[in-house]
Parts: structure tokens; C-alpha cells; sequence
């Protein structure tokens, strides 16, 4: 089975840091409406989800034309693959696995290009090389799940640039760039192109920003009105259910709620990584033969380390103990671990960014465990 994070029925009632969902929760307004929209169940939803794309347009200022919805952003994924049919395709790891099984679906080859924690797992200029002209798609999610790490604007329009040249489409995942903090005036978003590149397809989604991951609803942007009804006919017709349309449209209305969410995801981040600087490394004797910072730290922890990476949206990526994740489960608590992302194993983990009560339980929770494995010798938890 494909392990995801968010199994809350293997874990009921366990605080969920696995799934990085939105701290806030969705706003009332959005459950509202998707509870009104009951009545209407006994109804098809409409095909193509004609008011919802232009609720869409509204809230991303793009043309109603150029959006596409999905039953969440891995149905938009799965339908553009099916749709271009690519034969060759190049992906980062670690990464979102859907991206991969997406392509297998077509027998599509992939070329990996491995992100290197001793780099801080951020993409080189070196990767453009590896779009050549063969190279029919390229997949970058950003920021990156899990790493957690953003990418540079600059070094994705080149990218965009060269794959233009090879006759390749870039996909650039964007569902968690709404919980990144942009700097005055500037955007990392690449929805500036897609007037001028018929090759640049966006992903997002309502789920992870407006806390709607049960109701599957994610969309599309692109400039390439061909593509675009490719994948409509690729696509059943009512994909979209009349729940999810109503509380899409009423999610585009809450633009005040993308700020507060910012604002809260920031605030509870930056308390989290406050706790989980107590067992930062310290300078010494390296731990990990590829990763240079990650030494063990003094102290009364022993050698119970969390070297930390990417954050730029809500959640943090790490690494640490083996066995961590399995040990938090004794206080009820989840989280993802990473191992079985291509490019990682034991020891890497993601947590997301919760409320200050539960950010409070996972701290407790490391604290506890950080104490008992020092007493056992480090000889593992």
C-alpha cells in the first residue's frame, strides 16, 4: 500500500503532525457552504466546473480558460500525464511520490536528479543540463515536499527557459508556496509566465491551504489551451462533486484567511523550531558521513540530535534518531517519517505546523523521549 502521511484511521485520535494541513482548519464560511450544497446532492455537479474556475480565475488573476479542477491536485497530475502521454521524464528526489506513479501509469522512463542534504537539499544549476531534448516533462514542487525547501524564481524561469528549448513541459507544483511569506513587492509564483510559455503547467490545490483535504479538490493552471482539453478528455466529466465546487467557490472569497493563515502558520513555526533547536548538533565529530552539520550535541541528551532543514512553508523537515517516529506514536502523537521517499531512508522525518497546544504536546513528547535515551546509553530508542 502507498504510504501517505494523514492516516487517521490507523492512528485515531493521535495529534496528526504527518499531513500538513492547515493549523486554522477551513474557514467556517467554506463548511458552511459545502454543507448547504447537501441539498443539491441529488444533482450532477456541473460539468466542467464552469463557476468554480471562475471563482478560481478571480482568486489566482488568471483567465477562467486557463484553470483546470481536479479531485485534488493528484487527479490534475494524473490526468495531465495521461493526457501528454510524455516518454521520458525528470524528477528531483526526494520528492511528492505521486509524481512518479503518475508517470509509471504511462510507462514513462524517469531520470532522477538527487538532492543532496550536504547542498541542504536545494536544486543546482547543474540540473539544467539534464534537460535535454529527449526529456519530454519536468516535475519540481516548491516548495519541496518533503525538504521543505523553496526554490529561487530566478533559477525556475531558467529552468522554464531550457525547457522551453528541449520542447518540454515544466510542472511546477505551487500547493504549499500560500503558507510561504514573500518579501515585499515579490512573488515566487510562476503564474506571471504562463501568458508567455505554452509550456509551463502550475498544480495547486484547496486542500492543504484551506484545510479541505476530505473533500478532494485541487486545480490546475495553464497557458496551453490545448493541453488543457487534452486532459478534459482524458478526464470522467463529473470529477469535481457538488460539495467540493461550492466550498471551492466560497474558499476563493476568503482571501483575508490566506494572510491570517501566514501569519499563524509563522508564528507556531517559529515556536516549533525554537523546541527543536535544544537538540540541534553541536560542533565535533560528524554523525552522518554525507551531511557535515548534522554532529552530536553535548549535554544531557547525549547523542539524541534533530538537525533541521527546510521550513519554508508549514512544516519542517529533519533528521534524527532512527526510530523517533515509532517512539512519538507511544504519546500519541504522528508524524511523517520520510524513509520511503527515494533518496532518504532511517532517520528523516516531516512534521507539520500545528497549534501551540499540540506544537506543546510534541515538545513535551521529545523532551521525554531525548531524557530516557540518554539514560539507556544512546544505544538507540
Amino acid at each position: 500500500m502507498h504510504k501517505h502521511g494523514g492516516d487517521i484511521y490507523q492512528y485515531p485520535d493521535f495529534i496528526d503532525f504527518s499531513a500538513n494541513i492547515n493549523l486554522l482548519g477551513a474557514p467556517s464560511g467554506v463548511i458552511q457552504q459545502a454543507k448547504d450544497a447537501m441539498d443539491r446532492i441529488g444533482h450532477y455537479p456541473q460539468v466542467g466546473s464552469g463557476r468554480l474556475r471562475q471563482a478560481i480565475a478571480g482568486l489566482e488573476q488568471v483567465e477562467p480558460g486557463q484553470v483546470i479542477c481536479g479531485n485534488g491536485a493528484a487527479e490534475v497530475i494524473f490526468s495531465l500525464v495521461l493526457a501528454v502521454k510524455p516518454r521520458k521524464a525528470l524528477l528531483f528526489a526526494p520528492t511528492f511520490q505521486e509524481y512518479e506513479q503518475a508517470l509509471g501509469t504511462v510507462g514513462c522512463e524517469v531520470l532522477w536528479e538527487y538532492l543532496r542534504p550536504e547542498q541542504g537539499f536545494q536544486m543546482g544549476e547543474g540540473c539544467l543540463a539534464r534537460i535535454s531534448p529527449d526529456v519530454d516533462m519536468v516535475f519540481v514542487c516548491n516548495p519541496n515536499n518533503p525538504t521543505g525547501v523553496l526554490a529561487s524564481r530566478g533559477l525556475l524561469k531558467r529552468m522554464l527557459d531550457t525547457c522551453a528549448q528541449a520542447g518540454a513541459i515544466l510542472v511546477a507544483d505551487e500547493c504549499f508556496l500560500d503558507f510561504v511569506v514573500a518579501k515585499e513587492g515579490e512573488t515566487e509564483s510562476l503564474k506571471s509566465f504562463l501568458e508567455g510559455y505554452d509550456n509551463l503547467f502550475l498544480v495547486k490545490a484547496f486542500t492543504k491551504t484551506f484545510g479541505i483535504p476530505g473533500l478532494r479538490l485541487g486545480y490546475g493552471l495553464c497557458g496551453n489551451l490545448e493541453v488543457l482539453e487534452r486532459m478534459r478528455e482524458a478526464t470522467q466529466p463529473w470529477n469535481v462533486s457538488v460539495p467540493a465546487q461550492e466550498a471551492g467557490i466560497a474558499a476563493a472569497k476568503e482571501t483575508s484567511f490566506l494572510e491570517e493563515t501566514r501569519q499563524a502558520s509563522e508564528r507556531e513555526k517559529s515556536f516549533l523550531l525554537g523546541q527543536l533547536s535544544r537538540y540541534q548538533p553541536r560542533q565535533g565529530a560528524g554523525i552522518h558521513p554525507s551531511v557535515n552539520a548534522c554532529l552530536p550535541c553535548s549535554g544531557s541528551q547525549g547523542d539524541f540530535f534533530i538537525q533541521v532543514y527546510g521550513h519554508a512553508a508549514n512544516f519542517i523537515f529533519f533528521q534524527s534518531v532512527a526510530g523517533l517516529g515509532r517512539e512519538l506514536e507511544k504519546y500519541g502523537i504522528c508524524i511523517r517519517d520520510c524513509g520511503n521517499f527515494r533518496g532518504l531512508g532511517e532517520g528523516w522525518y516531516r512534521i507539520a505546523v500545528r497549534s501551540r497546544k499540540e506544537n506543546l504536546a510534541l515538545a513535551d513528547a521529545l523532551e521525554k523521549i531525548s531524557w530516557r535515551h540518554s539514560k539507556t546509553g544512546n544505544k538507540g530508542l
